[in-house]
């Protein structure tokens, strides 16, 4: 746990911890601290750390869901951008806030689920033209 406190940013991949033990051994423990609410499991792999709510008193994840996702990308090697809906709406064509996650992968196809809670990351794949 002193080693996952100490991390800079939210997001802890299974690889970053792989040096303190065998495989068996560290699913034991990331499962336990899944269990008892030190971590949450956002994909296969990733984790995130959580933080005590001040006002109700629930773990809740340490950061957004968008600020998380974007770190597991960034962790992951993965480059992404806005969706079609973002790009829209931050250019100024469009006056309707996006509410769902979507992200450009370019012409890369990506699979990987990266959810947290009920809210999850939807891929969206376009040409280098279009981008």
């Amino acid at each position: 746990m002193r080693s996952i406190r100490t991390r800079v940013g939210v997001v802890i991949l299974r690889s970053e911890l792989s040096h303190l033990g065998g495989p068996s051994q560290l699913t034991r423990v990331l499962a336990r601290l899944v269990a008892t609410g030190q971590l949450i499991r956002v994909g296969q792999g990733i984790y995130a750390k959580t933080r005590m709510n001040r006002f109700t008193g629930t773990l809740l994840p340490a950061a957004p869901f968008e600020a998380i996702a974007a770190e597991a990308f960034k962790k992951l090697g993965i480059s992404v951008g806005p969706g079609k809906l973002a790009r829209e709406y931050n250019g100024g064509t469009s006056t309707q806030i996006p509410m769902v996650a979507v992200v450009t992968t370019g012409p890369r196809r990506i699979t990987r689920r990266i959810q947290v809670g009920s809210r999850r990351v939807l891929y969206e794949r376009v040409g280098k033209d279009t981008l």
